[in-house]
């Protein structure tokens, strides 16, 4: 991740596209709609608009409507994972959600499970880096996977890798995609960035020689956006040559020339101000100044200086490192794309400084500046992914792990919390470390001793962002944090959210409890999630989640459990909720809760009625209303 980049659907559901900053708004804040599902159309809205389609899109596209499955092949870079997941969006129904399987990864489901696959479900299985073990063992468990899927009325893409073999019985499910002319991808990504049409239709040498060369999506991308910034911070002369040709320099002659001025500026003022100017890229020149006065402070004690009047002002020595204030005071460098290339040098050259930088940075977004509050999304994030950027571009995923348990625990802020949770989106929607985050915040969930408010951070992205494109695995984060929550019930809550938006989510969670230890905060989170409303809702579908058999296996034996280990007070308001929905919206279905309820409670000598889904009850009213007679 050599630069920052603007991401639209990979990953957790975020895909690394181009160059620029990250901005994925996950905030600490609720929303009438969650944040995941939100995040997800606009992503998916976005990649619609922005792909062109390669050729034999359509064949992939008459394929998956026939058979439910369509298998993608084809040249790596072509931009089979964006197309695979157009695909699948293009089959987007109410009853189901989309998600990416992940066989391998740390409690995901087997591709034979066949509660991996809910109704109208949109499934990737993205295997085009899989090597020949993790190819032939996915191929095997193919026809159970499509079986269900076929059973569910869902719809699977598989991206097959390159060169791969493909096993006779499903070569009729095989597309091989092509590559689209790069031509048409720039333009695309142009139009998306408001270059107007009568610049970028006009025949232009750099550009020409850019797409001689056979260049992945990506690459496309992240030329078209540099394209944009050089059109926003050129002079108002510049026409789409100059921003072409100012695009190709940055692109290929940055890195030289920021290694070369770091080299010639060695003391520490004006090298505390090049790292400002660069994390805070765009920000306001106070914002700068405060920063890069800070930043020596974070590397050692101060020491004793002259007087601030003695000090050279800051417009002299922005100039010193190539770098300028425009009118409205934001610090730029004067060269397009300058601020990536000069964090590579400090980066890469001078470990000792990464530790330290985490520190200031956590400072900085703490900062009480009327030019940091305001906009938020644009200074802190910015420098957040910034910092992110350089470890996961350097392989440091461990060290980034570390910033952010850091920045969660002993005495955080909300902007310092919100800064931890913004790397972590950073760390699961980057291509290469992602599967470590993911593996990381399992531990973090599921085994690690908790501290300050790292709870709370896990809680925001496995609801926000892992939930986007992997909601099975949110689901097991999110009910590990639930069941070891303490004081706050903020992990439940977005757990139940999350399967109360699913019907497969929700019956794999009941099945989960079912299953567990039967613990006072297993059953808890039972009770919230056992809510008859949901139990009963058709969501696009004949039947209900309550019809189905392994369903009112698990509702009865976590109602068995409910009552046989809390006291009353614990379980009476949920009992009580679940006899005024029989009473008031039970249609159908309002004998089957009675059933169900019933079950559940006569090993445990509370119900003296004459038979399930009957009123006549005594002991068990008595304790459900607290002692007092039932009239």
């Amino acid at each position: 991740m050599s630069q920052h980049t603007s991401t639209w659907g990979r990953g957790p559901g975020v895909t690394v596209t181009g160059p620029g900053d990250v901005y994925i708004g996950t905030q600490l804040q609720d929303s009438d709609k969650p944040a995941f599902r939100r995040i997800a159309e606009d992503q998916l809205h976005r990649l619609r608009y922005v792909l062109v389609a390669p050729p034999r899109m359509g064949e992939a596209r008459s394929v998956l409507a026939d058979t439910g499955t369509v298998i993608l092949d084809g040249a790596p870079g072509i931009g089979r994972s964006a197309a695979a997941r157009v695909l699948l969006h293009e089959h987007h129904r109410d009853s189901g959600v989309f998600h990416e399987l992940l066989p391998g990864e740390e409690e995901e489901l087997s591709l034979q499970d066949p509660a991996l696959v809910g109704t109208g479900d949109q499934l990737l299985l993205d295997l085009s880096a899989a090597d020949d073990r993790r190819w032939a063992a996915a191929q095997a468990d193919l026809p159970a996977l499509r079986k269900a899927v076929h059973e569910q009325r869902a719809h699977l893409v598989v991206a097959m890798p390159t060169r791969g073999i493909l096993d006779p019985g499903l070569q009729y499910c095989r597309v091989v995609l092509e590559q689209p002319p790069g031509i048409g991808v720039l333009r695309r990504h142009l139009r998306l960035h408001g270059v107007p049409p009568e610049q970028y239709l006009r025949p232009d040498g750099t550009v020409t020689g850019f797409l001689t060369a056979n260049r992945p999506m990506r690459e496309i991308a992240e030329f078209a956006d540099l394209v944009r910034r050089a059109r926003e911070t050129g002079q108002p002369g510049d026409g789409f040559g100059q921003w072409c040709e100012a695009a190709w320099r940055a692109r290929n002659d940055g890195r030289r020339e920021a290694a070369a001025l770091v080299t010639k500026l060695r003391e520490a003022p004006q090298r505390a101000l090049m790292i400002a100017v660069s994390m805070l890229h765009g920000a306001h020149a106070d914002v700068v100044h405060r920063a890069a006065e800070q930043l020596p402070s974070a590397l050692g004690p101060p020491s004793e200086g002259d007087s601030p009047l003695q000090h050279r002002d800051l417009a002299e020595r922005l100039l010193e490192i190539s770098a300028t204030a425009t009118l409205n005071g934001q610090v730029r460098f004067e060269r397009l794309d300058f601020d990536s290339a000069v964090r590579a040098p400090f980066w890469d050259h001078m470990p000792d400084l990464r530790p330290h930088l985490g520190t200031w940075a956590a400072s900085v977004v703490e900062l009480n500046d009327p030019h940091v509050v305001p906009v938020v999304p644009v200074v802190r994030d910015g420098l957040v992914a910034r910092v992110a950027g350089e470890y996961l571009r350097t392989g440091r995923a461990d060290g980034l792990g570390a910033l952010i348990e850091g920045w969660s625990t002993g005495g955080t802020s909300r902007p310092r919390l919100e800064a931890a949770v913004h790397a972590l989106t950073c760390g699961l929607a980057d291509p290469v470390h992602a599967r470590a985050f993911r593996e990381q915040i399992y531990q973090w969930c599921a085994k690690r001793s908790l501290k300050g408010e790292l709870a709370q951070v896990l809680v925001r992205v496995c609801a926000d962002v892992l939930a986007t494109g992997h909601p099975d695995q949110a689901l097991v984060r999110l009910y590990h944090l639930a069941r070891r929550e303490r004081g706050t019930t903020r992990a439940r809550q977005a757990l139940c959210e999350l399967v109360a938006r699913s019907r497969r989510l929700h019956r794999v969670l009941l099945d989960r409890l079912a299953h567990s230890d039967f613990s006072p905060a297993n059953l808890g989170i039972f009770l919230q999630a056992s809510d008859p409303e949901l139990l009963t809702q058709h969501t696009g579908t004949s039947h209900t989640l309550v019809d189905e058999q392994c369903a009112q296996g698990s509702l009865t034996t976590c109602w068995h459990a409910v009552l046989a280990e809390l006291p009353p007070p614990q379980w009476q308001a949920e009992v009580r909720r679940w006899f005024h929905w029989v009473a008031v919206d039970g249609g159908p279905h309002g004998g089957l809760l009675l059933d169900l309820l019933v079950i559940g409670s006569t090993s445990q000598g509370v119900w003296t009625g004459d038979s399930a889904g009957h009123m006549g009850f005594s002991c068990f009213g008595r304790r459900l209303w607290g002692g007092r007679s039932v009239k």
